[in-house]
């Protein structure tokens, strides 16, 4: 499948019109409701095989943002022969209290994932802390870089943001 079959794919699964209100705030007159990509197994191996190859060389762990990037990391992992840590919002108060479960994040080379950037902040944010227990983190990858600046906010983090698709790239017919 090429990346324009692609692109149309998710699209076409997708892309909602209306009126939206962004975790940025921001109101946008479409939407892209990434659970109907996550939610459907084929479409969300095929995106995870289109990430494998922009996952930098050096990875030693993938990190999938709570909620949407832990489904896209679980896919990934899957294609990457890479292990994987799910990373919480804030780390919870019970149990064994972590931010991030499943593989150990500490002093390891870590990307983090996402489904849909727009600002970049839950990006920032969450890097912030797992950077705080020890990952080392140069990168983030996303399915969709919806280009409203997140890619540009990260970089003062530190961050290089890289994405299977850019919102030019499902604009276009």
């Amino acid at each position: 499948m090429t990346d324009v079959d692609l692109a149309r794919r998710v699209r076409e699964r997708c892309r909602l019109s209306g009126r939206f209100v962004l975790r940025s705030g921001r109101v946008a007159a479409e939407y892209f409701d990434k659970y109907q990509l996550e939610a459907d197994p084929a479409l969300l191996d095929e995106v995870a095989s289109g990430m494998a190859p922009l996952v930098p060389e050096g990875t030693e762990v993938l990190a999938g943002l709570e909620m949407g990037g832990i489904a896209v990391v679980t896919a990934l992992g899957r294609h990457t022969g890479l292990p994987c840590a799910f990373v919480r919002k804030t780390a919870k108060s019970y149990g064994t209290a972590r931010l991030a479960e499943g593989a150990d994040v500490e002093g390891r080379r870590v990307l983090v994932v996402e489904d849909v950037v727009t600002s970049g902040g839950q990006i920032a944010i969450s890097t912030g802390q797992l950077r705080d227990i020890g990952a080392r983190i140069d990168h983030a990858l996303c399915v969709i870089d919806r280009q409203e600046g997140g890619a540009e906010a990260l970089v003062t983090a530190g961050i290089r943001l890289l994405a299977l698709l850019k919102r030019e790239d499902l604009d276009r017919d």
